[in-house]
């Protein structure tokens, strides 16, 4: 796998992270876009890319994941994962070797969307 496939990865995982922010509302904001170091064991060998976004509560938001962001993401092959706790809401989608989450607290009123792309040697 190339760093230009990680680019695409990137890129598509944006894009879908802010389509996802849609469905929450209308102001997102960024709270990470860049590389990131991805092995703890072995620090500077591999890489990925990891974009998220943060937003207000909207009306019904506990809901948005199941009803609205599954079926528009499994429409373009992505692969969702439940992984609700007492304390959050967490929808998670993985799709050629992209991962993303979906999170929306239940006390503090916010959703947080986050992702990465497969790590990567680098070179």
């Amino acid at each position: 796998m190339t760093h230009d496939h990680l680019d695409t990865l990137s890129t598509e995982l944006t894009e879908v992270i802010d389509r996802i922010a849609t469905v929450f509302g209308p102001v997102a904001q960024c709270t990470v876009d860049g590389e990131q170091d991805c092995d703890p064991a072995n620090p500077g060998h591999l890489t990925c890319r990891n974009y998220g976004v943060r937003l207000e509560s909207s009306p019904a938001a506990e809901q948005r994941p199941a009803e609205t962001v599954r079926s528009m993401l499994e429409k373009t092959g992505w692969q969702a994962h439940d992984r609700t706790t007492a304390r959050e809401m967490i929808a998670r989608f993985s799709r050629d070797g992209a991962d993303l989450a979906v999170h929306v607290a239940r006390t503090e009123g916010s959703v947080a969307i986050i992702g990465s792309t497969r790590c990567l040697p680098t070179a």
